[in-house]
């Protein structure tokens, strides 16, 4: 194997936690909320169905193919050729989705708190920390989201407790006054973010206890999609019908918060959430793609492509979008249906292909179990 680390299915758990809500804490109200309105806390616990799938996609895909993530297995699954093809797609995926990743972290530094600061400036920075530990290896990676998951997770529950005097609880009134349907629109939105649990694929061959796979990986599920609906529910108490209007609710909330005229202005809890959770979502996704581009070539070592893909994200940030508006309306509306396809269906379909090979008794699927 390229990489020799190892992690528990603890680190893989939080490091999935951390990954997924990145992104997706400080926009995730204002998302739900354009179709669910009132009702945007149920819209992650119906999207959770996507999170809970994805999970038992590739974890059922690594029972077969134990030591092997999606780049690798899809030529045993699909043969050589397709197999090749599928991973150049995926890899070129995974690019672009670190473009996105960093230019909506960049956008948000530069629109909240830096707003002079050039854009290559925030992309380089985060690219060159992340390639650090991405250089590092696996376990590097593991030790520091453990090390950060507290500082990520206490602010959130720190502003739950600043933010009770603000909350109006009668605002969630009338539950379903619409129907279930306009929460279950919200859920197309907030699913995408869970459709990151893709990345899970590329942690598990490196568990050291593969019994607790699933177990952690459920349960991560589990603990993203209630901070979801915390947020959300949150974020109606305070704002009400309005929380829809803005771009990045969790900041406004931040701003509600003052105690006896001196602790406020606490919109650096925030910026310190956002940045390290971006740190651990860029890091994983250029792992997997700096380990993926060496497995698709067949070499032994990944870390000579860490600093040229490293370059190549920069520009790809650039790339993705020409200005904030247009990253704003991809992401809210084509991204939804392209990453589902790529993350959900296409795995999907390539374990039920493993499946009907193993049904047949193909000798490659039972070499691979082998090795």
């Amino acid at each position: 194997m390229i990489e020799k680390g190892k992690i528990s299915s603890f680190q893989m758990g939080i490091i999935m936690y951390v990954t997924v809500l990145a992104t997706a804490i400080l926009v995730l109200p204002s998302a739900a909320g354009k179709s669910a309105k009132q009702d945007l806390w149920l819209s992650p616990i119906w999207a959770s169905l996507i999170g809970f799938l994805s999970s038992w996609i590739f974890i059922k895909l690594n029972k077969l193919y134990p030591r092997e993530n999606i780049i690798q297995y899809s030529e045993h699954i699909i043969g050589k050729f397709a197999g090749k093809a599928l991973g150049c797609i995926y890899l070129f995926l995974i690019l672009f989705e670190n473009g996105l990743v960093i230019r909506d972290y960049a956008e948000f530094i530069i629109i909240s708190f830096l707003p002079k600061t050039p854009l290559y400036v925030m992309f380089s920075s985060i690219v060159l920390v992340s390639a650090l530990t991405v250089y590092g290896g696996i376990e590097v990676l593991a030790r520091a989201t453990q090390i950060f998951f507290p500082i990520f997770t206490l602010p959130f529950l720190l502003l739950i407790v600043l933010l009770l005097p603000d909350m109006e609880f009668h605002n969630i009134l009338p539950i379903m006054g619409n129907g279930v349907l306009p929460s279950i629109r919200g859920a197309i939105d907030v699913q995408s973010w869970l459709g990151d649990f893709f990345y899970i694929s590329f942690l598990l061959p490196f568990l050291q206890d593969r019994e607790n796979r699933s177990k952690w990986g459920m349960f991560s599920v589990t603990a993203i999609v209630l901070t979801m609906v915390i947020t959300n529910l949150i974020a109606i108490f305070v704002f009400g019908g309005i929380t829809q209007n803005y771009i990045y609710p969790l900041l406004n909330l931040v701003k509600y918060i003052s105690i006896a005229s001196f602790f406020e202005h606490i919109e650096a809890l925030i910026m310190a959430l956002w940045v390290i959770g971006i740190f651990v979502k860029v890091s994983v996704i250029y792992y997997a793609l700096a380990l993926g581009t060496a497995q698709w070539i067949n070499v032994y070592d990944y870390k000579p492509f860490v600093l040229p893909l490293g370059f190549l994200q920069v520009l790809f940030g650039f790339w993705v979008a020409s200005n904030f508006q247009e990253l704003a309306s991809f992401l809210s509306k084509s991204s939804i249906f392209f990453f589902f396809s790529m993350q959900i269906v296409l795995p999907l379909f390539l374990l039920l292909i493993a499946f009907m090979k193993r049904k047949l008794g193909d000798k490659d699927l039972t070499h691979s179990n082998i090795r």
